[in-house]
């Protein structure tokens, strides 16, 4: 099969298509003969050398795909050979057939095209694990959603929205913050113009949010401090900003504040399939009705891998890169 792979820690040329031997799938898992796959930036980071595959995981990058299964173990999933299925991966996924552990596969959403569809897992299974369980954003709570226009902004937008709740994101241009308001956020602000605590604290008439999702960390932790309300969580899901920071934490107590984080990659099987069930329950229903949709910016052939990640690396896109084979 062709795949792409990375030759060397690097830049975006250092992805490079080669032949390579079709996985085998292992008990529990299906062999899926991939139609697209979803850029994301854990793939970047692999390729620059800072996040390696999980072990027993493939080397090659790629964390979600849509495609037809065409092999492997159904026995217990309530799938079957044949079906068409979007699959959350540990690595792989830039390739003409990859495995997955059934339990980490969904049906298509009725309506979606594969390429839509193979933008759904990475940013459904973050955003769910970290917003609404780990951040357990409930009842009529508020959230900040911190890059607002990439996949998991977009996503994390549109979810909450649907579920009822208010939600604000930071993003790095007024055309970036009229397509995230076209989402469905309140309030989309320009963190190169705007202070986004000054405009939170506006919009909130004093309050805060009550989360915040955080792709960034460093520099930023005191200021989503500053936007939270009482009882406020952060969920840091990404270090873009650095992974050291100074907090007073006088806030954390006298308001009790909780800041936390997760990586999804490296936990176990049997946790991302209890967030499969979830979204099977609550989030593929929407999708099936027109509620929420994936966002797709630009689609890139398997063999210009390179270009599509030069694309994310100049960080320009709304929404999802997608491969397509």
């Amino acid at each position: 099969m062709k795949a792409v792979e990375i030759s060397k820690p690097g830049g975006p040329e250092v992805l490079v298509l080669v032949d390579r031997p079709m996985p085998e799938p292992k008990a529990g898992e299906v062999l899926i003969k991939v139609a697209a796959a979803g850029i994301n930036r854990p793939d970047v980071f692999q390729r620059k050398g800072h996040y390696p595959a999980p072990p027993g995981a493939s080397d090659l990058p790629g964390l979600e795909v849509v495609g037809e299964i065409v092999g492997g173990d159904v026995a217990a999933t309530g799938l079957a050979i044949g079906d068409r299925v979007c699959a959350l991966l540990a690595g792989g996924g830039y390739a003409e057939y990859c495995t997955a552990p059934a339990e980490q596969c969904l049906p298509v959403p009725k309506g979606l095209s594969d390429i839509e569809a193979a933008g759904l897992p990475e940013t459904y299974y973050t955003v769910w694990s970290n917003v609404f369980d780990r951040g357990c954003l409930s009842g009529g709570e508020s959230l900040l959603v911190h890059g607002g226009a990439s996949g998991i902004g977009t996503t994390a937008v549109q979810l909450a929205t649907a579920l009822g709740h208010k939600v604000y994101a930071t993003v790095g241009s007024d055309e970036r913050a009229r397509a995230v308001e076209g989402l469905g956020a309140v309030l989309a602000i320009n963190y190169r113009t705007q202070d986004y605590v000054e405009e939170i604290k506006k919009a909130t008439d004093g309050k805060g949010v009550d989360v915040v999702l955080d792709m960034v960390a460093g520099s930023y932790i005191n200021r989503n401090i500053n936007c939270l309300a009482d009882d406020g969580r952060i969920v840091i899901i990404a270090l873009l900003g650095g992974a050291k920071a100074e907090i007073d934490c006088n806030h954390v107590l006298r308001r009790r504040l909780t800041i936390t984080g997760s990586t999804l990659r490296p936990r176990p099987v049997a946790f991302k399939a209890d967030i499969t069930m979830a979204l099977k329950q609550h989030v593929w229903p929407l999708l099936e009705a027109g509620k929420i949709r994936p966002v797709v910016h630009a689609t890139f052939p398997l063999a210009k891998a390179c270009d599509a990640h030069a694309m994310m690396d100049a960080g320009e896109q709304i929404g999802k890169i997608i491969l397509t084979m």
